[in-house]
């Protein structure tokens, strides 16, 4: 079995599936030889053109030379953009893009002044530079495939894959464009020094030139070039192939010479093929031997509504309409303006777009040759469509789902297989545009993978930052714990005591403030248990005390109606003053001391609840426990309540002593007592120094009087509660009956002490 460089020196071919033969219509331009327009007075120069985003180094206003760089980048992909002519930059703007879009782009505007001055080129002998070098130089000069794609041709010629095999691409199978035809007859010597170069780089086994069988004169040109050139002997041959469209697509072209098909989703480098077109082999020759930049390159202009039909060698910007009045444009009404072919290319609605480093024709037919767009009709399912599909597609499916905006089904049928030929639209009965419809779902998928990649660089760059924010408060923790057993270290033995003791100190009082935290919480759930038995002996008390309350002010009463009926007039001795309304001092004194003691009683009474309250705490929460303890429990809270009876009666002390202040509303004071003396003198009409001196003498008896009797009531008092005390320390476990009685007899004591108080002090009257 023959190798596959066998079969290559002997010619052998293979069939490319699917494929159709529409008419060539080569003859209207291939007839004379490359001519060169005069040139435009304004250019158009998109920035960027290839690549990636680049950065403009020109102003408005500056003056250029041709080949000049007008940007510059860092990119992988990036291609410099160069001025096509000498003139000056008269605007930056976005002008509309020689796309199927037409969106706007950023384009730098240079006005030609005319003169067409080259800047200092540098030439170079292939020979004197190194492999890098050369490849540097082609980046620089901005190279790009010239064969329709665009794609950096500094990026083919640096693969990492070994190569096998190169194919130069001169089939140019789209009708009606022969740009490369034209080359190939005229620039064949040029050509071959820039496959020399191509060799040198690459090193492959065999170097095939492809070129369709219905041009002759391009293939008998290309045979003698090679005979000229400094190739190998026997590495380079010319091969035929049958004209059919689309043969001269990469992969089809790959499956027609060696026979391989390339798999989806890879590239002819990974099975050590490369395809490079014939423009392209004489730009990298022109770059290296001339030092000119990509700044030209042939353009066919053909139809019938061209007068002037040709291949016209075009600078990079040259605005589309510029350039068809010079061949003798004669548009109709309905006219299309095509950039490429009839098959791949597309229609251009502003003829102001630029010429680009991929536009190899403009196409401007009649309605004869191209009718206007007919009425898109329904599917009828006829299957054309797939058996057409050099790329064994289903077109049929494809469109489907890109009419319904399914891209990703779409995308599962290999939508980016899809050469975008147009052999599906061109047999399709229906005048169904199917390649739009393919190119917009394409479009669609790429913007949604450009957003997918932003997505992802924002969540790498968000969990970048959480990181630096974790890593700076680990770091943060460490210093901080580094100074601290620094400052450990450096500490005195004085100070490690003073901090060990102040440590002690706070772990204290957190304990006690535990302890105290669960005593309450224990004594407040003892007392929520115990609120149904306190309940009645809560009330009792309050009886107790509102019938002490009552009893007094009944007694009060009773003595101020008694002496009303005494005769202002009487002459008492000074113990016995007589105050206003006719009331003895010695009445009102036994009054108050009767509202004292009522107010004993009650809060008597009081303690004795609380007493209850405690003692019934301390039932409900012993009740299980030993009786020994009970009774100590009852004890403390026996204790209790006589020091809060005691503190009680210290306050009634204090607040009877504060009666005897001057300004004191409802209250028998000495001062007043004094007073009423004076006036009662003043009535006897005796002499005012001895009314004076009499009124003195009777308020201090007063107020001897006044204290004698506190004393006495606080000596009953004490005498009181501290047999009330010792009763309820005997009886620590006294039912609430027991405790209700003892109230009520607290009462009914206070209530005869004070209706005694009350009547002595009547009788005495």
């Amino acid at each position: 079995m023959l190798t596959l460089l066998e079969q290559l020196d002997k010619g052998s071919l293979w069939q490319s599936p699917g494929g159709i033969h529409p008419p060539e219509l080569k003859q209207l331009s291939n007839q004379q030889a490359i001519g060169r327009l005069p040139l435009a007075k304004q250019f158009v120069v998109p920035i960027p053109q290839v690549g990636e985003q680049a950065r403009l180094l020109v102003e408005v206003g500056q003056t250029v030379l041709k080949g000049q760089v007008l940007t510059e980048g860092t990119g992988f992909i990036y291609l410099p953009v160069h001025a096509p002519t000498s003139g000056t930059v008269t605007a930056i703007k976005a002008v509309a893009s020689n796309h199927a879009s037409g969106l706007p782009v950023l384009s730098c505007i240079i006005d030609a002044d005319g003169y067409d001055n080259w800047c200092d080129l540098i030439t170079s002998d292939p020979a004197a530079l190194s492999n890098d070098d050369i490849i540097t130089k082609i980046k620089q000069a901005g190279i790009a495939g010239m064969g329709g794609a665009a794609f950096p041709t500094h990026i083919k010629l640096n693969t990492a894959s070994e190569i096998d095999l190169v194919i130069i691409n001169g089939v140019e199978c789209e009708p009606y464009i022969t740009s490369d035809d034209r080359l190939m007859r005229e620039y064949s010597n040029e050509i071959l020094k820039g496959i020399e170069i191509i060799h040198r780089l690459l090193g492959p086994q065999r170097i095939i030139i492809a070129i369709e069988d219905n041009k002759p004169e391009a293939a008998q040109a290309m045979q003698q070039a090679i005979h000229l050139s400094k190739l190998p002997a026997n590495s380079t041959r010319v091969t035929v192939i049958p004209t059919k469209y689309p043969s001269g697509g990469e992969k089809q072209l790959i499956q027609i010479i060696t026979g391989k098909e390339v798999p989806s989703g890879c590239l002819p480098s990974q099975l050590g093929i490369v395809v490079q077109n014939v423009g392209t082999a004489f730009a990298i020759q022109d770059a290296i031997y001339s030092g000119k930049p990509l700044i030209e390159r042939v353009v066919t202009f053909t139809g019938k509504n061209i007068h002037q039909p040709g291949n016209y060698w075009l600078p990079i910007g040259t605005p589309v309409a510029a350039a068809l009045e010079l061949v003798d444009f004669r548009p109709s009404t309905t006219q299309k303006l095509i950039i490429g072919g009839p098959m791949m290319g597309y229609a251009i609605h502003d003829p102001y777009v630029p010429v680009l480093k991929g536009t190899n024709c403009v196409l401007a037919p009649s309605n004869e040759e191209i009718s206007p767009d007919s009425d898109e009709k329904a599917c009828i399912r006829c299957g054309e469509c797939a058996i057409a599909c050099p790329a064994l597609l289903l077109p049929q499916q494809l469109f489907w789902h890109a009419k319904a905006q399914e891209y990703d089904k779409a995308a599962s049928f290999n939508l980016q297989d899809c050469i975008e030929c147009g052999c599906c639209s061109y047999v399709c009965p229906s005048d169904i545009p199917l390649v739009e419809y393919y190119r917009i779902a394409k479009s669609a998928l790429r913007v949604e993978a450009e957003e997918k990649v932003l997505a992802e660089q924002a969540k790498l760059r968000f969990e970048a930052r959480l990181q630096r924010l974790e890593d700076e408060k680990l770091a943060r923790e460490a210093k901080a714990k580094e100074a601290a057993e620094k400052r450990q270290a450096n500490m005195k033995s004085s100070d490690k005591d003073a901090v060990a003791a102040a440590m002690a100190r706070i772990a204290a009082k957190k304990a006690a403030q535990s302890n105290e935290a669960n005593l309450q919480s224990i004594v407040k759930h003892d007392a929520n248990d115990s609120t149904g038995v306190d309940k009645k002996s809560a009330v009792s008390a309050a009886i107790a005390r509102a019938k002490a309350k009552k009893a007094a002010q009944s007694a009060e009463q009773f003595s101020i109606e008694n002496n009303a009926t005494q005769t202002p007039s009487n002459t008492h001795n000074p113990s016995d003053s007589v105050v206003e309304g006719g009331i003895s001092q010695q009445n009102l004194i036994a009054a108050a001391v009767a509202r004292a003691k009522a107010k004993k009683a009650a809060q008597n009474n009081q303690a004795i609840t609380s007493d209850e309250a405690v003692n019934g705490l301390a039932d409900s929460s012993t009740s299980d426990t030993d009786p020994s303890l009970n009774d100590k429990k009852a004890k403390v809270a026996a204790a209790i309540a006589k020091a809060k009876a005691k503190k009680l009666q210290q306050t009634e002390i204090a607040s009877d002593s504060a009666d005897t202040e001057p300004n004191e509303d409802n209250s028998i004071t000495a001062s007043a007592n004094g007073a009423m003396a004076k006036k009662t003198i003043a009535d006897d009409n005796t002499d005012p120094a001895e009314q004076d001196k009499k009124a003195r003498i009777a308020a201090a008896v007063a107020k001897a009087k006044a204290k004698k009797l506190q004393q006495v009531e606080t000596s009953n008092v004490e005498s009181q509660l501290s047999s009330s005390s010792i009763t309820l320390e005997q009886t620590p476990n006294l039912d609430s009956a027991v405790l209700d009685k003892k109230a009520k007899i607290a009462a009914a004591v206070a209530k005869a002490k004070a209706k005694k108080l009350a009547q002595q002090a009547e009788k005495k009257d």
